[in-house]
């Protein structure tokens, strides 16, 4: 039986992603060259998808074109739903890619790049699975995380596309440490 995973953020082939920090000065990617961390990175990927399985990447895939061919490597049925560096025309992704999005409902889940407005996380769609925050998290009023958030950029996920299976447990363990706040005055089509 076929799986669905996840992932975000690999930023194929970008060295200065090595450069950026996390809050406390540590490497945010641990790795010393760019080569090592792509090899990990595509290593991990096919450590867990099979080429029957189906993988949503949520954007910001590489920074040059040519650092496309990475992908032939990578196993599973590959969508995309585009991040805010996957600017190169649509023919060049559907090389790679069986269907490109801006965002994905997958069942009661929203896939993004970029977080959501807190306004379009209903209780039909009571989770938004999303990248762009390589290190941070989407807060609450008080600073905490927004238990309606979830990110799946590498850094997050052990450089490892995380199984649907394995992300509803996390999700449901970051629900019950940080029980969200859905809009009870908001009107739309759920």
């Amino acid at each position: 039986m076929a799986c669905i995973f996840l992932i975000s953020d690999p930023h194929f082939g970008q060295a200065s992603m090595l450069n950026f920090k996390k809050a406390d000065g540590t490497p945010l990617r641990p790795f010393a060259t760019v080569e090592e961390m792509d090899e990990t990175m595509a290593s991990n990927w096919n450590s867990v998808v099979r080429p029957q399985d189906k993988i949503y990447c949520l954007g910001d895939v590489v920074m040059k074109k040519q650092q496309l061919d990475i992908l032939k490597r990578l196993n599973g049925h590959k969508r995309l739903v585009r991040g805010n560096h996957d600017i190169f025309e649509t023919k060049e992704y559907m090389k790679y890619f069986e269907d490109i999005y801006g965002v994905r409902v997958l069942d009661d889940m929203i896939l993004s790049h970029i977080p959501l407005h807190p306004n379009s996380i209903t209780k039909r769609y009571n989770t938004n699975v999303h990248g762009h925050l390589h290190s941070g998290f989407v807060a609450d009023k008080d600073g905490l995380p927004d238990g309606r958030y979830f990110s799946v950029c590498v850094e997050k996920i052990n450089f490892t596309p995380i199984s649907l299976e394995d992300l509803r447990i996390r999700i449901k363990e970051q629900k019950e440490k940080y029980p969200p706040i859905y809009a009870t005055d908001m009107k739309g089509p759920d």
